[in-house]
């Protein structure tokens, strides 16, 4: 897959799962809601792959899409060549939770050569979809404020833990 102004389009899906593109990322590419956090995890990426920021933006969480440079975001995913996902660990959500997790390593090439990026994300179910927590946009709450999620907890016990867990977990 390259990423450029006119993606090519193959019909192996992007994240790696070896399955057709239509019958894997690219049912929630066009709207069916991921059914985990790990889905979630590899539809996002192929939505770089493909240049689809739209679906960026609709699968983070609600409360920090405005703070999401749509602009940058294009401009990385069509000038870089999407080189693969690897999936080290999908945790699905422990018992009466709303979080899960995925540690990733995605590779890509640009004008600088090639990178790799690993990731312990965190992911939210809220009104029966899954989100993406983004860490680099900071989410309006005071630690004892309503968490922006609407889950209807406290901030602190909720996605301000999950994040906290995220970057816990990727060094451990």
């Amino acid at each position: 897959m390259t990423g450029n102004s006119t993606p090519e389009r193959s019909p192996d899906c992007p994240c790696g799962s070896g399955a057709r593109l239509d019958e894997c990322c690219g049912q929630y590419l066009a709207g069916t809601p991921a059914p985990s956090a790990e889905r979630l995890m590899r539809s996002r990426y192929s939505a770089y792959v493909l240049g689809d920021i739209d679906y960026l933006r609709q699968t983070t969480l609600p409360a920090q899409q405005a703070g999401l440079d749509a602009e940058a975001m294009r401009a990385w995913s069509l000038q870089s060549t999407w080189l693969g996902l690897q999936v080290e660990r999908a945790e699905p959500p422990a018992e009466r939770s709303a979080h899960a997790f995925a540690t990733f390593s995605a590779r890509w090439r640009d004008a600088t050569g090639e990178h790799t990026h690993r990731e312990r994300s965190a992911f939210v179910r809220h009104a029966g979809r899954w989100y993406f927590i983004d860490p680099t946009v900071p989410l309006r709450a005071g630690r004892n404020d309503p968490c922006p999620c609407g889950s209807g907890m406290k901030f602190k016990k909720c996605c301000a833990d999950a994040l906290h867990q995220a970057a816990q977990g990727l060094d451990g």
